[in-house]
């Protein structure tokens, strides 16, 4: 596959990253680790993997923007354009051993995503897309898997964990689609998510309130893998507001359907029980 200088920028970025990355995986037992929150690590390994990316994409293009996890957001003197950089996608993945982490990096061009990477160093992966161009594992074309239905199918998601999200909400949507589907699985990195839906290996992905890092590549991946990507209600994607839902066409509507059953069932009032006695 012949990729554009563009893509060389961001795939020369990614796995420089993810040789830094690799080492340190090897020696997860002795990295230096802080806590930024409850169950929310930050390890010595991601810090230096977001500079070595910030370095080689600032080297590459000066004048653009960043949003990182990390960093936070980086103004640049080109208002059109901003790299949007999670440098490791699935840190408690990462130090607890478990080889599914990325690197996840996307360009925005004036509000719309326009070339992803996602590399996951451990499984030497590289998923990657440009807008209007298709997808790519390696250097092989990918798409979103054609089954059709829902029963068929293996979904992902994300489970709200401690101190985070709404987990009663998650509790009733996992209900309802472990009923309809062939499997629920939960990989613990968005980006990933959205990259295996993108090669056919999942058949949908619903989450709820990302951030923007972890789902920028990834829906692009998705898109040009011939998938469709919303909200979680059927909505215009928006890489702020953080809820994604995604798959082929057929999959995607009913993905939506039963989505919407099982939140109308948990927005529901609660009736209390009637005291027959009074």
């Amino acid at each position: 596959m012949a990729r554009s200088a563009l893509m060389n920028v961001m795939t020369q970025a990614a796995m420089k990253a993810g040789r830094s990355l690799t080492r340190d995986f090897g020696e997860v037992q002795n990295l230096q680790v802080s806590m930024k929150g409850p169950a929310d690590f930050v390890s010595n390994a991601d810090r230096k993997a977001e500079e070595i990316v910030y370095q080689e994409l600032s080297r590459a293009r000066p004048e653009w923007g960043f949003l990182m996890e990390e960093r936070g957001t980086v103004e640049g003197r080109d208002p059109q354009h901003r790299w949007i950089v999670d440098p490791l996608d699935g840190t408690t993945n990462f130090l607890h051993g478990i080889p599914m982490f990325a690197i996840s990096i996307a360009l925005e061009r004036d509000g719309q995503i326009v070339a992803a990477i996602v590399f996951n160093p451990a499984l030497d992966e590289l998923y990657s897309a440009e807008k209007g161009g298709g997808a790519f594992l390696n250097d092989r074309r990918i798409r979103v898997a054609a089954r059709s239905k829902l029963h068929e199918t293996v979904i992902a998601t994300g489970m709200p964990f401690l101190g985070h999200g709404d987990h009663a909400r998650f509790l009733f949507e996992a209900r309802k689609l472990m009923s309809e589907t062939a499997g629920i699985r939960r990989m613990g990195a968005a980006s990933l998510d959205l990259a295996y839906v993108a090669a056919g290996r999942f058949d949908g992905f619903w989450e709820h309130a990302l951030k923007p890092w972890d789902i920028a590549a990834g829906s692009l991946l998705v898109r040009e893998a011939g998938g469709f990507v919303t909200d979680t209600e059927g909505n215009k994607f928006d890489l702020l507001q953080g809820d994604v839902a995604c798959g082929n066409e057929l999959i995607h509507r009913q993905l939506l359907a039963e989505l919407k059953k099982a939140n109308t069932a948990f927005r529901a009032p609660k009736i209390e029980p009637v005291d027959r006695d009074v």
